[in-house]
């Protein structure tokens, strides 16, 4: 299918969520290809790409709860909402384990609550795509990597549940009984320049690289993940969102994983950094500092390829992690430096 330039021009697009990480990327980009983006956060966040690089002038920007159905549909009914990215969610698995009541109403209450006040009121939503996570699945243990669309969900933890409840609620209103137009979106760990989240691996590691600090590593370090680059995972959900909104009943209610297959020991992910900026001695000392034991409400072992997105609409990942680290360093050397 060819591809169309225009596609999003005077969309009209709401995102959740629009403070993090993603959403900040997706409405710039959005916003640049001249979408009318609504975004919805609960409140200003001082360390935000989203206010820290000025995108938020240039969308609609509801503060608000995603709990709230009377909010949500002034924002459907006013600005004729088309397509909608719920991003909206309690990420910090951490955060989780100390509040799984807060995670939960906001992660589980807040998804029924935005795709049933679109059941009500959106007649005019072409396309919803949810973001889900790799925790979702649970644990299935290294034999069973990379983590298959059509895997059982095992969650036990808080954050690992709350994304699984999600998405069974967005499969629900996906049926045949609802009808709505949904994809869920299954993703590996994203990064990337303006992640400001500080209790995140890769932006972690790199300031206290650049700080000539001994990064703390979380439990063991033996835990096995996979990362994403941000510009992959925006025109991801571009992609999958344009083609919801053309094909719904081709696309609704499919799942798509997004990783890039290439697994790594974190223990490993920090050496690569450190040793980017030859502070070999600096590493050793992390090593020494590791803890024997796991951290609790983590999984061991999580990765995922991108075969089935690759089959669909023959997408794949094009920024390496490597090739990414000079920008990186670039990148959170100079937002250290202008908000010192």
């Amino acid at each position: 299918m060819k591809k169309d330039k225009n596609f999003w021009k005077n969309k009209n697009v709401l995102i959740t969520g629009a403070a993090g990480f993603v959403g900040s990327n997706l409405s710039k980009n959005l916003s640049k290809n001249g979408a009318k983006v609504v975004g919805l956060i609960q409140s200003k966040k001082k360390d935000s790409l989203l206010f820290y690089e000025g995108i938020d002038k240039n969308i609609n920007l509801i503060f608000g709860d995603i709990t709230d159905k009377v909010l949500l549909k002034k924002i459907l009914l006013k600005f004729k909402i088309e397509i909608c990215f719920h991003l909206a969610a309690q990420v910090e698995v951490g955060l989780a384990r100390q509040d799984p009541f807060g995670t939960w109403e906001t992660n589980v209450r807040g998804t029924y609550s935005l795709l049933d006040t679109i059941r009500e009121n959106g007649a005019g939503v072409k396309s919803i795509v949810v973001a889900s996570s790799d925790k979702a699945y649970g644990e299935h243990g290294i034999k069973k990597m990379p983590y298959q669309e059509d895997y059982s969900l095992l969650p036990i933890f808080p954050y690992d549940t709350s994304k699984a409840c999600a998405d069974m609620i967005a499969k629900s209103y996906s049926s045949k009984l609802f009808n709505l137009p949904i994809i869920i979106s299954r993703f590996s760990n994203i990064y990337g320049p303006g992640q400001l989240n500080f209790t995140a691996l890769i932006p972690d590691a790199i300031t206290s690289c650049i700080k000539n600090q001994t990064f703390k590593m979380r439990g063991n370090g033996e835990a096995i993940r996979d990362f994403i680059h941000i510009d992959d995972i925006v025109n991801v959900y571009k992609l999958l969102s344009e083609r919801l909104y053309r094909f719904p009943k081709k696309y609704s209610g499919e799942v798509f994983n997004a990783g890039t297959n290439s697994p790594i020991k974190i223990k490993d992910m920090v050496k690569s950094i450190y040793l980017y900026r030859n502070k070999s001695n600096l590493f050793k000392k992390i090593v020494k500092n590791i803890k024997n034991n796991k951290t609790p409400g983590e999984i061991s072992v999580q990765f995922m390829d991108y075969k089935k997105l690759n089959e669909y609409f023959k997408w794949k990942p094009k920024t390496s992690f490597e090739k990414s680290l000079p920008l990186l360093f670039r990148w959170y050397s100079a937002y250290l430096n202008k908000t010192k």
